[in-house]
């Protein structure tokens, strides 16, 4: 200990076995706390912003997410100071020229290893260590697996991280990126030509293959998610290209785990257009909406931003009139959104949404730790 303390010897003993039981308690909670490990799922298809969103989040727990240090150069993983992200692709039984050869896409459930899935979520859960596949996105192989270490935060992110029950049971939190059809080919155009070097037939002829799968497979899963980040065309004005989003955080109402955010006035339905002055907006400006709704049967509130605005700094004047934002101080959005400026859609909905579900996922964590502690 950092200090000693002087007492009548009658009391010392007394007060030493107090001591000593109150440091062993704090000990215990200590070591359940640095045990538990929290599983968040993020579920959403390809091109469709999960690694911004990764980025926006892990970075409210701090350090620099990095694949692990000394391993496979291609390794999907990455790792900060307090979360480990793991790409489902990893769990891939086929490889990209088996799926050739049987002629599935990667969004088949019989392409997916789901035991592998769950067994090894299940054991970084409870604590231990894994060796997990690495799916090559570039060679399209299998590569030797990695070893990876229980974190304090696991998320899964990928195209079926709801779709096996048993893994769908050990998460903590679920997200969903719902981005519309048009909005998700430009996207996608714009990583996989800039990124990976597809050619654009090639991106619309995989597009069109894995329509029906997607279908099928990857978009049921969204009525499972207890927060939606959804993408669609502006309404404020006619835009082919996608470059005006209007972007809608649903937020399933009765959670334990979270408490959704509101605009203005909690259960009331508001339609709100920013005053000019305080939030810079070009043409076509931005208008704001929150209420009730239901999502699949079941009850919801819906924050939506359509649009975009030009100052990121002025965001504190969205901010003000939000509650329930899970931040930790005022203005923490604005200075989180500031730090990652350089992040797609930093100014508008996109952004701000996965920001605050971020905030959201920091709650989460808190609950479910301090419920641990209390227990403890």
């Amino acid at each position: 200990m950092a200090f000693t303390m002087r007492a009548p010897a009658p009391r010392a003993t007394a007060q030493s076995r107090v001591t000593a039981s109150r440091a062993s308690r704090r000990a215990l909670v200590v070591k359940a706390q640095k045990d538990k490990t929290v599983v968040i799922g993020l579920a959403a298809d390809s091109g469709c912003g999960k690694s911004t969103f990764m980025r926006r989040m892990t970075s409210i727990f701090g350090g620099v997410p990095k694949p692990p240090a000394g391993g496979n150069p291609d390794s999907n993983t990455l790792i900060s100071d307090m979360t480990t992200v793991i790409c489902l692709d990893d769990y891939h039984c086929l490889d990209r020229n088996g799926r050739k050869v049987k002629g599935v896409t990667a969004l088949a459930p019989e392409a997916q290893n789901f035991d592998l899935m769950y067994n090894q979520v299940k054991d970084l859960k409870e604590g231990k260590s894994v060796d997990k596949p690495i799916y090559n996105h570039v060679s399209g192989l299998i590569d030797p697996p990695e070893k990876i270490d229980s974190p304090n935060i696991l998320v899964i992110e990928g195209l079926h991280p709801f779709y096996d029950q048993r893994v769908a049971d050990l998460l903590d939190f679920k997200i969903y990126l719902d981005i519309s059809d048009d909005i998700k080919f430009a996207w996608k155009i714009q990583r996989d030509m800039a990124e990976r070097g597809h050619s654009l037939q090639a991106i619309k002829s995989s597009i069109e293959a894995r329509k029906p799968d997607f279908d099928a497979y990857i978009d049921p899963q969204k009525k499972d998610a207890d927060m939606i980040i959804q993408v669609l065309p502006t309404q404020l004005v006619p835009d082919d290209k996608g470059q005006y989003l209007r972007v809608r955080l649903i937020q399933k109402e009765g959670s334990k785990m979270f408490d959704p955010v509101y605009l203005f006035d909690e259960g009331s339905t508001i339609s709100w257009i920013p005053c000019g002055r305080k939030l810079t907006c070009s043409f076509p400006g931005i208008k704001m909406y929150y209420g009730p709704d239901t999502w699949y049967g079941q009850e919801v509130s819906v924050l939506e931003m359509d649009g975009q605005f030009d100052k990121l700094e002025e965001l504190i004047y969205v901010e003000s009139h939000l509650s329930n934002t899970s931040a930790k101080f005022y203005g923490e959005i604005t200075q989180q959104m500031l730090k990652n400026s350089g992040f797609p859609g930093s100014n508008n909905g996109t952004g701000l949404f996965q920001t605050i579900v971020g905030l959201k996922v920091r709650e989460v964590y808190e609950r479910i730790l301090k419920k641990d502690v209390v227990a403890a």
